[in-house]
């Protein structure tokens, strides 16, 4: 039986009690006067791929059953007019009717990130971040109460978790709600990220801010360590929190949405996705390559920790408070590492001590300190030469020939470029600079269904 007690005082936790129970009746009851939609961003080689299309098409027939999702929108990347027939196709095989296909290659939707684009709203890098942002901007213009999130390379997925996700929203009015399960697939464990990485990295802050008595920036650390897997996908927004929030286009989306949630909701809830063994597609560790698997990863979800506590929360630090964090963070990590293991044996699970230690030592700690390096060295070097060229005369003509003026000039611009935002601003801003983008938005949509018909 898990405990009730509450864990931090604006998260509400509902757990799975009973794996059969069927809470289908009173979500279509409460969804009469709502209207959900879920947004499935995916690549088209999830359901072009022989190896990988099983896994789409139970997806879409598990969401036929989901009698209260007004609307299902497919975001679709990198994707032909064939493989666009093709889902369509899967959709009407599986008996999924009110599906909505966003085809972000597409004429018509292209010609609305341009229009964005010419308006300042640079969206020029592609993946899931971009898609999902496009996605919420089309469930907006559909009319949506609520919307919420499903990746769909999930193997093990059943329509009574999409249900249990949407609970919170639909029937007890949270503005937010995120899933959480174990990752594992009954024979190992997976989720290193959220393990090896963002866990033992927020109790390393926790403690560093514990001994400074920061109250500020330990509020929202106990908020993050408060989620059980804060790296899950799949979320429910309410239509009065989704227009705030801004979002990220890169790997720390996740970590972002949670951030801005802080901000910008008083209650949130999070509900257990399921009892049973999660899986879905994993990342290798690419430690050589700092642009691949998990090794980009794990450096976009340190920069968007470190740049909000920093740059937007006004953290002050030092120059070795990087190197000192990256330290905590390893004695930590080394601890969690080792109950893992204990509990990996005692449920003769497959686990690989070795490889976790190497890439808590080779790639998360570096990857910590690389990132806080790029972050504040700019400040600290310009702090060293002011101090170094006013001390001695030999510097004093080239002084009076503005070299402080020039470093603090250069100072500035390599410090807005390290600290360069990697988000976007919320569809409330879009709207207020492009009011007509809704239109503009069922307008495209309606030219692809002409396009598909």
């Amino acid at each position: 039986m898990p405990s009730f007690a509450q864990t931090h005082p604006r998260l509400t936790t509902y757990y799975i009690l009973q794996e059969e129970q069927d809470i289908l009746e009173r979500l279509v009851h409460a969804a009469r006067w709502k209207k959900p939609v879920l947004i499935v961003p995916a690549l088209a080689s999830e359901f072009t791929d022989p190896a990988t299309r099983p896994v789409f098409e139970n997806i879409v027939a598990q969401l036929a059953g989901a009698g209260y999702l007004a609307q299902v929108i497919f975001g679709l990347d990198q994707a032909s007019e064939d493989d666009v027939r093709l889902c369509i196709s899967i959709c009407q095989d599986k008996g999924l009717n009110n599906y909505v296909i966003q085809w972000n290659d597409g004429p018509a939707i292209s010609a609305i990130y341009g229009q964005l684009g010419e308006a300042g709203f640079d969206l020029s890098r592609r993946g899931k971040g971009r898609n999902v942002f496009m996605g919420f901007g089309v469930a907006q213009a559909l009319g949506a109460t609520c919307v919420g999130l499903l990746d769909a390379d999930i193997k093990t997925f059943k329509r009574r978790q999409l249900d249990r996700l949407f609970f919170p929203i639909l029937v007890h009015n949270y503005p937010f709600c995120k899933a959480f399960y174990a990752r594992w697939n009954g024979q190992q464990l997976f989720g290193r990220v959220k393990r090896l990485l963002l866990d033992p990295i927020l109790m390393a802050l926790k403690r560093k801010f514990s001994e400074g008595s920061d109250e500020k920036m330990l509020r929202l650390v106990d908020f993050l360590l408060a989620f059980d897997y804060q790296l899950s996908g799949e979320v429910v927004l309410d239509m009065g929190l989704l227009p705030k929030m801004r979002y990220s286009l890169d790997w720390g989306v996740e970590i972002f949405t949670l951030i801005e949630v802080f901000r910008k909701a008083s209650q949130v809830a999070q509900v257990e996705f399921t009892r049973h063994s999660f899986d879905h597609k994993h990342q290798k560790v690419s430690r050589e390559d700092p642009q691949g698997g998990l090794h980009k990863m794990s450096l976009d979800i340190i920069s968007t920790l470190l740049h909000a506590l920093i740059v937007e929360e006004g953290l002050e630090v030092g120059e070795e408070f990087f190197r000192d964090l990256a330290l905590t963070y390893e004695n930590i990590a080394e601890e969690i590492i080792k109950k893992y293991s204990d509990n990996a044996e005692f449920n003769n699970l497959n686990y690989d001590r070795d490889a976790e230690e190497q890439m808590v030592y080779k790639v998360l700690s570096r990857a910590i300190v690389h990132t806080g390096d790029h972050l504040a060295a700019p400040a600290h070097m310009a702090e060293k030469l002011l101090r170094f060229t006013a001390s001695y005369e030999e510097f004093k003509p080239f002084v009076d020939q503005g070299l402080q003026q020039t470093i603090l000039e250069l100072e500035e611009r390599l410090r807005e470029e390290s600290l360069e935002v990697r988000h976007v601003p919320s569809w409330e801003r879009i709207l207020w600079k492009l009011p007509e983008m809704s239109s503009l938005i069922v307008d495209a949509l309606e030219e692809d269904k002409q396009r598909f018909r």
